[in-house]
């Protein structure tokens, strides 16, 4: 079976599991504890990822991967799914989502941590509020190209800028993302309804 590091908060977890979910390997993951944090080291995922950081994967041979792309890919692959498009435009688009939907939750994170990680003396106001500027760029682009969405966690891109929508959901409600990007928000009801989507919801 193989082991993956799990933080339920976590978006990249989260793309791992939807991704797993969809693929039918969900049942061949056993998910380990940890406590991933930017000060703090936590040594169990250390032994699997340098890095320490969630998710990271070790499978069934004892091969170690680590970062929500390169496990996303490993599953399919395994799986011999079709979440990530194999040549042409298609596959090129695929992946910028993806890139669009990691970079809404790395600046959403950057944000984050400037207020639950730095002591309040350290804290810088505009850093975070330069990381936010980065999520409302990215929104207005999603924003512009929703229509041409599938409403199926189909494709590595629109997993990854789903999961992304939701940790604003979770973390960053007050951002009322949906009262300016009203075509995202329509798409996003439907697409969080999946069973995969569903199941994944972050929690405390």
């Amino acid at each position: 079976m193989m082991q993956l590091f799990y933080a339920s908060t976590s978006a990249y977890v989260r793309k791992v599991i939807v991704c797993a979910i969809v693929l039918g390997l969900v049942d061949a993951l056993e998910r380990l504890d940890s406590a991933a944090h930017p000060i703090v080291r936590d040594e169990r995922i250390a032994a699997f990822n340098p890095l320490a950081k969630v998710p990271a994967l070790r499978t069934e041979n004892g091969m170690c991967l680590y970062d929500s792309r390169v496990i996303c890919e490993y599953l399919n692959a395994r799986a011999q799914g079709d979440l990530f498009p194999a040549n042409g435009d298609a596959r090129w688009r695929s992946l910028a989502r993806q890139a669009l939907g990691d970079g809404i939750i790395d600046a959403a994170l950057l944000a984050r941590y400037e207020f639950s990680a730095r002591p309040p003396e350290k804290q810088w106001q505009d850093w975070a509020d330069a990381q936010l500027k980065k999520v409302a760029a990215a929104l207005s682009d999603i924003e512009a190209q929703v229509s041409g969405f599938s409403d199926q966690p189909d494709d590595i891109g629109l997993i990854a800028i789903g999961c992304a929508l939701g940790y604003l959901d979770f973390r960053f409600a007050g951002l009322n993302w949906r009262d300016r990007h009203p075509l995202t928000a329509t798409w996003f009801a439907v697409f969080d309804a999946h069973p995969a989507m569903a199941a994944t919801r972050p929690h405390v």
